[in-house]
């Protein structure tokens, strides 16, 4: 009997061609719902862009200059690692937020720029 390199039994047996086949089977399930859940979140995304651009139009009409708002930026992204159950890790799920928050935010800047141009005309 052989042993892993931490003491533990090596496992020799090979899988059987019925294994393989309900491996196979599995995998393409799993992959089905990431496709599934891959367009949900493609969904999710547009629709939280397009209300981010909508509250960008609010606040340039109620007069805020500012399309940076460090506050609320920091409350998002304390409210989605506060909802993180894992397993994606804490770091990465800041990390993609940050870049949704910046995404949505370059969008709000080019629609104002857009918005002034149309107004000058």
């Amino acid at each position: 009997m052989s042993r892993e390199p931490d003491g533990r039994k090596a496992d020799t047996a090979r899988p059987t061609s019925a294994e393989r086949d309900a491996a196979a089977l599995e995998l393409a399930r799993i992959r089905d719902r990431i496709d599934e859940l891959d367009q949900r979140i493609v969904e999710l995304l547009n629709e939280r862009t397009t209300l981010g651009r909508a509250a960008g139009r609010a606040k340039a009409l109620a007069g805020r200059r500012a399309i940076h708002d460090p506050e609320r930026e920091r409350e998002v992204l304390l409210r989605v690692a506060m909802a993180n159950p894992g397993p994606l890790p804490q770091a990465d799920l800041i990390s993609i937020y940050r870049r949704i928050v910046a995404v949505t935010r370059g969008l709000e800047s080019r629609d104002r720029v857009h918005d002034g141009r149309s107004r000058d005309r």
